[in-house]
């Protein structure tokens, strides 16, 4: 194995001064000159109609210079399927889905003009439970479901709550339950979370003159920030341009757009002004995004010899008012089902629930943690049935040499050995050696996997140059979220070039017209992707 002198070393990170001094700089720290406030007005209904809008009065608050509606921006827009509105256009599906908003001189301008705002609402019966939104009959969240543009992996069921649906089915596992010895099944439920970034969304969008438009956003991936504006608005990519300042947390809550369309959408109204839209902390928790809640049912068929025979997963996903990325984690959950274990029979179900709630999106693994959560549950409580120690259990049903997952990918030693892992942690905690139980105190193991959700184009690169000073500049377009990725980056072109970290400089900041093309910074992807670039 090759050593190295300067990567996996612990090192000062490179932009550690500029953020506990204070001098980093967030998108709420930009001043522009003649920038415009804005204020969204949002549903206080998890779903109704909307018969009218009507902005009269709210025009004539001094200072007020821009209102926008889905009258105006009639547009959709989703990375994945393109259901969702800017503005409500003649429903809103959750609390907080956006309806209006202006831009005025100051931040009082602008709320004392939102609230004059008035809206006609006709309440619809809320889809507040994914049991009761897959129910034959159950109000649609989204009755034009089967009319918007879908990409062609996921696949929503019109006429129904159901934004996607992934199908596992390995064996016969009607046939394996029928014959198995004993048989468990127990229900999970995981709430929605929010990510809670220390800085909450916020986005100042310009277009000039000439039409062309600028957005500076706390965001996780300029360049997917800048597509979906594209199509939103359909303009061309040159007619886009993404800055990213420093930015502070993310979890996967700021992979997508959120308040820069509406950013975009008022400044289209006031050409020449920029225009600042900031979600409030509560905005942050009831009007951005969340982890998707799950409802989990499983279903395990243990043989006499205590080996699982037969496994049904029934995964229903709550994502809320619109697809937004759940419908990915929908089906990265739905192929990584079976976690870690080697079930020859499978019956599995990943499905996508549309409920009237704050909309689902990425959170740090991508539904991992979710189903694995469930099912390591379940391999606790069925070894405690069985009354075999969960370590034994687990060693028995893991993955290994010549073993299929869920999927039917047979794995080699190369592939990785569960047992060997399950092993080292138990020696290390020795979990098969219980002794007396001490009060308040217990051991316990669980086994993950993660599965990749990437597409094959998911690339990043990397710019070096030598600048006067003879400091290496790097510019990369992968994002710092509190990862340390300037760092990282620092460090590989230290150990390539044989440089000291001193004459090294990371430009982090990216803009899309002139920084190097990183796909996005999700998936703990960035060490190994910009590392390798």
């Amino acid at each position: 194995m090759s050593q190295t002198k300067i990567v996996g070393t612990s090192v000062p990170r490179v932009d550690g001064l500029e953020k506990v001094t204070g001098a980093a700089l967030y998108t709420g720290d930009l001043k522009f000159p003649r920038m415009l406030y804005a204020e969204v007005v949002r549903s206080p209904h998890a779903h109704a109609k909307v018969l009218a809008v009507r902005v009269d009065k709210a025009l004539k608050v001094p200072g007020v210079r821009a209102v926008a509606t889905g009258r105006d921006f009639p547009f959709h827009t989703g990375i994945y399927m393109r259901d969702q509105t800017i503005f409500a256009i003649d429903r809103v599906r959750f609390v907080g889905d956006p309806v209006a908003a202006l831009a005025a001189e100051t931040p009082e301008a602008a709320h004392e003009a939102a609230q004059l705002v008035e809206v006609d609402y006709e309440p619809l019966p809320a889809i507040l439970d994914v049991v009761e939104g897959i129910k034959p009959g159950a109000p649609l969240v989204h009755p034009d479901l089967g009319k918007y543009y879908v990409e062609s992996f996921i696949t929503p069921k019109p006429g129904t709550n159901i934004c996607n649906h992934l199908k596992v089915r390995k064996g016969d596992y009607e046939g394996a339950l029928a014959k198995c010895a004993h048989v468990f099944e127990n229900t999970f439920t995981v709430p929605q979370v929010q990510h809670v970034p220390m800085e909450p969304h916020i986005s100042v969008a310009r277009v000039d003159l000439s039409g062309k438009v600028e957005v500076h956003t706390s965001a996780q991936s300029p360049f997917t920030v800048r597509h979906l504006l594209c199509h939103c608005f359909n303009l061309p990519h040159g007619d886009v341009e993404v800055v990213v300042p420093t930015v502070g947390g993310g979890f996967g809550g700021k992979a997508g757009i959120n308040l820069e369309p509406i950013a975009v959408a008022l400044a289209m109204k006031a050409p020449g002004r920029p225009v600042r839209v900031a979600a409030t902390r509560a905005e942050e928790f009831y009007a951005t995004v969340v982890r998707q809640g799950l409802t989990a049912t499983l279903v395990t068929g243990v043989d006499k010899k205590n080996k699982v025979q037969a496994q049904k997963m029934y995964y229903l996903w709550d994502c809320g008012g619109y697809g937004g990325y759940g419908v990915n984690v929908v089906r990265a959950a739905g192929y990584t089902c079976g976690g870690a274990y080697h079930f020859p029979n499978v019956w599995g179900d990943s499905i996508g629930v549309y409920t009237n709630k704050p909309v689902g999106s990425a959170y740090r693994g991508f539904g991992m943690q979710e189903i694995h959560w469930a099912l390591e549950q379940q391999m606790d409580r069925v070894a405690h049935e069985l009354r075999i120690d969960p370590v034994e259990f687990r060693l028995l049903n893991c993955l290994g040499p010549k073993k299929t997952t869920v999927t039917g990918q047979l794995l080699e030693k190369s592939s990785g050995r569960v047992d060997k892992c399950i092993e080292k942690v138990d020696e290390v905690l020795k979990l098969r050696a219980r002794g007396k139980k001490k009060p308040f105190h217990g051991k316990g193991i669980a086994c993950a996997v993660k599965a990749p959700a990437m597409p094959n184009n998911a690339a990043s690169s990397v710019i070096m140059k030598f600048a006067e000073d003879e400091m290496l500049e790097i510019l990369i377009s992968g994002i710092d979220i509190g990862q340390g990725l300037a760092t990282v980056a620092a460090q590989y072109a230290a150990e390539a070039l044989d440089l000291p970290m001193e004459r090294i400089r990371v430009r982090m900041r990216p803009r899309t017209d002139f920084s190097p093309y990183d796909w996005q910074t999700v998936a703990s992807r960035q060490t190994w992707a910009t590392g390798n670039a």
